[in-house]
């Protein structure tokens, strides 16, 4: 057993360089893709809209097509 860690140890210094190199380039692919997946989903909804029918009413339309009167002029 201590003779497997010894090699374990002696490759590791070895190559100390390299394992650095890739948990680098392994931890920025990670990141890459999450920030890609945050900006997908959020490109992924339906915008809100405004619309005004009239002078007096404002109406405000989200992704589920719900209304809500935002305000009233009198």
């Amino acid at each position: 057993m201590r003779l497997k860690f010894e090699k374990i140890k002696a490759f590791t210094k070895e190559h100390l360089g390299d394992i650095i190199l890739l948990i680098g380039v392994i931890l920025i692919s990670l990141l890459s893709f999450a920030i890609g997946y945050i900006v997908a989903k959020q490109q992924e909804k339906e915008p809100i809209k405004i619309e005004q029918q009239d002078t007096n009413t404002l109406i405000v339309t989200n992704i589920t097509n719900d209304i809500s009167v935002i305000g009233v002029h009198s």
